[in-house]
């Protein structure tokens, strides 16, 4: 089992465009549906009506898509922005104390 196991970490998932790439395949199987759509008798006539609707189910989850993704990345703003705030207020925390150290010296050197 020693041999399947991983020897290093995983690399960091990569980050993209996710909102766009969703929107963009959500509009690509909506035209996809209104472009089958004249021919539906003809699909009717053969049985393959599956093939109209695939691409309406598509653009239905691309909808849910669109509002996970974009809830996401609003997600991960809020998580940046968050941290970056507290790294902040650490570093002016921290030069607070260190002015409050070199005013409070009684040695002579401050």
């Amino acid at each position: 089992m020693e041999k399947w196991t991983p020897k290093h970490e995983a690399p960091e998932p990569l980050e993209g465009p996710v909102v766009a790439t969703v929107v963009g395949g959500t509009i690509l199987w909506f035209v996809l549906f209104l472009a089958q759509l004249p021919f539906y008798g003809w699909f009717a006539d053969r049985g393959h009506t599956w093939w109209v609707w695939t691409p309406l189910a598509g653009a239905g989850l691309g909808l849910i898509g669109i509002w996970y993704v974009r809830g996401r990345d609003a997600a991960l703003k809020r998580h940046a922005a968050q941290a970056a705030a507290k790294d902040a207020a650490g570093a002016e925390a921290e030069g607070n104390a260190l002015g409050a150290d070199r005013a409070g010296r009684t040695d002579g050197r401050g």
